[in-house]
């Protein structure tokens, strides 16, 4: 998830590019660049790491430039280095390009342009507009642009300049977002709308398969065919804090309510990198290393592989599995799950499996991350930077992978992926009567989730969102062991969150609930939409819609999301960074 920022006008167009880029920098911070055209020629600079890096390198420097674009990257196609940073050029710089998204059949456009003789210097699917785009330029470059959107396919967003055009830049969107900011003599284009308020409030955003051709005097915006269109302007309200959230209260919220968008992106960038696929059945087992919520998402996938691969696998919390004496051999496939791609637990366990001889795939949200460098194969969750502590979408997003790679060589269970981003947006429809439970379940000193089977991850999942953020105690636990030990915790004052869809062990957990209600215990469900049993035993019933069971932690995890976020809310606490925690562990 990139950002991108444009500028046409007579202000300072370098100061307007890097402030923008700043508001943006959540968008990714592998890299960042500009490009402007100054005295007819082009003017690159670009920089890894961070957007201040970019700042440093531009400090002091003087521009008369009318035109400019920006971008701050979140590495999806080529390692984390200067080569790979955008803006791409042509290969006469004569156009420059930056780029939100995938182009999911750049190899083929690659091998193309190299065939014309054409060099192509990174390791980017953004690099082949620019050329692509000079190949067509026939003197506009509303026309070059559209021209090339016919042959690119994927989500995505770009925005072009060229030197031949010095006071012009055309823009494109494909679901993936675009915002224009209107001025007066000058006009701004960004992915979000945070870059743009410390400049205007009238903003007028892209819709779907827009192009918008940028002029100091003007704005003008086309449909794909190149029929005009007129847009009403709307005026933004926000505050820019309010405004980076979205206009949701914490980043937490936003995060939870992308996770329709997570699933549909993750599940295209898995799609262009199907044939880099290992074949399970060339192992004899599959070793999950993992920590936190990268561990249930990991448990969840172990009962999928052992359903659809007949694979047998193991589940270990990273931290056990470096130091333990588990004989791992080359028959070995061993997937590290990681947001980061930084967790020292998870990176060194990973490490040392492979040391042993196993082949290591990891599951990151961070391409060119360390375990990214270190594994044989990688898998990427196209989730975007997740800026709340507590992990949502980058679970959501683990979890299509890990179904997309259970299902290998079955179209028929991949496609039923597509129904999940539908299912979420009913599921998030429940969010102002989940809210309304908050200030009951705020009081309490310590909860159960109880699941079995898929679910019971879900319960594990569930209560540690509680405790991150609330820092109310949870517990979770599979509902078949609470006899064992745990019952002797319910009382009238303990909530019991059931995970009770209608799967091969409702009539176990509707036992289960029996055997929680018997103690006086709370029960706050979580089953199917129409189940009038489990609501008959339920204080509260979280109603869902029904899918198949194999796909129900997509859909019951997000409730318990809702409700925890609506607690700590409640408690008045610091939702997105709470006590002690970091998003990212890099030590043992």
């Amino acid at each position: 998830m990139c950002g991108i920022v444009g500028y046409v006008g007579s202000g300072d167009t370098l100061l307007v590019l890097l402030e923008a880029l700043e508001k943006l920098e959540y968008r990714g911070y592998d890299s960042s660049g500009v490009a402007l055209i100054e005295d007819g020629k082009l003017f690159i600079e670009k920089k890894p790491g961070k957007i201040r890096e970019l700042i440093k390198s531009l400090w002091g420097k003087k521009t008369s430039a009318k035109a400019g674009i920006g971008h701050t990257r979140w590495a999806t196609h080529g390692q984390v280095c200067e080569l790979n940073a955008h803006p791409h050029s042509d290969s006469k710089g004569e156009f420059a390009v930056v780029h939100n998204g995938i182009i999911e059949n750049y190899r083929h456009l690659k091998e193309q342009l190299l065939a014309k003789g054409i060099e192509y210097r990174s390791q980017t699917d953004s690099e082949a507009i620019a050329h692509l785009i000079a190949l067509n330029y026939k003197g506009d470059l509303l026309e070059a642009t559209h021209k090339v959107t016919k042959m690119l396919e994927g989500a995505f967003a770009f925005a072009v300049l060229s030197t031949h055009e010095p006071e012009r830049i055309v823009a494109f969107r494909r679901s993936s977002p675009l915002v224009v900011g209107l001025g007066e003599g000058e006009n701004f284009l960004a992915s979000d709308i945070p870059a743009l308020l410390p400049f205007t409030r009238r903003v007028v955003p892209l819709s779907e398969g827009e192009l918008v051709d940028l002029r100091p005097d003007g704005v003008s915006i086309y449909a794909e065919d190149l029929s005009p269109i007129t847009r009403e302007v709307m005026y933004v309200q926000w505050d820019v804090i309010s405004a980076e959230k979205g206009g949701f209260k914490h980043f937490m919220l936003k995060e939870i309510n992308e996770q329709p968008r997570v699933v549909s992106e993750t599940i295209r960038g898995l799609i262009s990198r199907e044939s880099e696929l290992p074949n399970l059945a060339d192992f004899r087992r599959v070793i999950f290393v993992a920590c936190g919520t990268s561990l249930h998402s990991a448990m969840i996938a172990k009962h999928w592989l052992s359903r659809f691969q007949k694979i047998p696998s193991e589940v270990y919390h990273a931290s056990e599995l470096r130091y333990s004496d588990e004989p791992i051999s080359s028959q070995d496939l061993v997937i590290a799950i990681s947001q980061s791609g930084e967790t020292a637990d998870t990176r060194f366990a990973a490490l040392s499996a492979k040391e042993r001889g196993a082949t290591l795939l990891s599951i990151v949200n961070v391409v060119g991350s360390a375990l990214d460098r270190e594994s044989d194969f990688s898998l990427y969750t196209h989730a975007g930077p997740e800026i709340g502590v507590a992990a949502t979408k980058t679970f959501i997003a683990q979890l299509s992978a890990l179904y997309y790679l259970s299902t290998y060589n079955d179209q028929k269970l991949r496609q039923k992926l597509s129904l999940i981003p539908a299912l979420i947006e009913e599921v998030l429809t429940l969010s102002e009567r989940i809210k309304a439970l908050s200030p009951e379940l705020s009081s309490t000193k310590s909860a159960l989730y109880i699941g079995r089977y898929l679910n019971y991850p879900i319960a594990l999942e569930g209560a540690l969102k509680l405790k991150e953020i609330s820092y109310i105690h949870a517990e979770g636990l599979p509902a078949g062991e609470m006899k064992h030990g745990p019952i002797a915790l319910i009382d009238e004052k303990t909530p019991v969150f059931a995970i009770a869809v209608q799967d091969r062990v409702y009539e176990k957990m509707l036992s289960n609930a029996e055997e929680v209600l018997a103690r006086r215990g709370k029960l706050i469900s979580v089953g199917f939409k129409g189940d009038e049993k489990l609501q008959s035993l339920s204080k509260y019933a979280i109603e869902i819609p029904k899918t198949d069971e194999y796909l129900t932690p997509f859909i019951t995890i997000i409730p318990l999301q809702l409700l925890a976020y609506f607690i700590a809310d409640h408690l008045g606490l610091d939702v997105d960074q709470p006590r002690n925690l970091a998003k990212t562990v890099t030590v043992e």
